[in-house]
């Protein structure tokens, strides 16, 4: 395997294994690592500067998500997203930010309902662009504002956890977010509903701009 994955730098208060993690997530994300692609623990290990027990483990979580395919015995390799594991997590993402919606509104301080208004704003201005690339990109910002809003550790936890599959899988396809641009309006009534912390119509006009009940 070329080497591609420069050395880690641990800094203070870094864990090692989160840090592999996001490191051989990312280099998926960005096609470093392509679909098919063969992983050898000993090569990421080598390539990382740390040891295959880190390496493994991230392999087992990002597998855990649907990022990597392991056949024990036979192969590990970067998976290859199809149709129907881009619906599955286009919906997860949909109901668990409806949760995470609602909690944020009874929970945030103004300051972090002020914030939560303004990424709405964003949100707002790219669907107008009919961009969906910028669509999808405003709506990470607008749900990791969402997520820090709950004030929940677990709901935080998670979703750091699940962010990588959530970025892969659904950036780019264009289901995802064809059908909240063609229901613009929707988007300004989900930011009315958050500026009055309405967490019943803000839950309800998100999960209506995703398609799922």
């Amino acid at each position: 395997m070329t080497a591609i994955l420069p050395p880690i730098e641990l800094t203070s208060g870094t864990i090692l294994g989160d840090e592999v993690y996001a490191r051989i997530g990312d280099a998926i994300l960005d096609g470093s690592l392509a679909p098919g692609q063969q992983l050898r623990d000993v090569d990421l290990a080598m390539q990382l500067g740390v040891s295959r027990t880190p390496v493994r483990e991230a392999l087992q979580r990002l597998e855990r998500f649907g990022l990597v395919e392991i056949a024990v015995g036979r192969y590990t390799r970067v998976s290859d997203p199809d149709d129907k594991l881009r619906a599955d997590t286009g919906a997860f993402t949909a109901y668990f930010m409806g949760n995470a919606l609602r909690l944020a509104l009874t929970e945030c301080t103004d300051d972090e309902l002020a914030e939560l208004v303004s990424a709405s704003d964003a949100v707002i201005a790219s669907v107008d662009g009919s961009d969906p690339i910028r669509v999808f990109d405003a709506s990470v910002l607008f749900f990791t504002r969402v997520t820090i809003a709950t004030h929940n550790a677990v709901f935080t936890g998670f979703i750091r956890e699940a962010s990588l599959a959530i970025r892969r899988n659904l950036r780019g396809w264009v289901p995802f977010v064809a059908c909240p641009m063609a229901r613009a309006d929707g988007y300004r009534d989900l930011r009315e509903a958050i500026a009055t912390r309405n967490a019943d119509e803000a839950e309800r006009v998100l999960r209506f701009l995703h398609n799922v009940g």
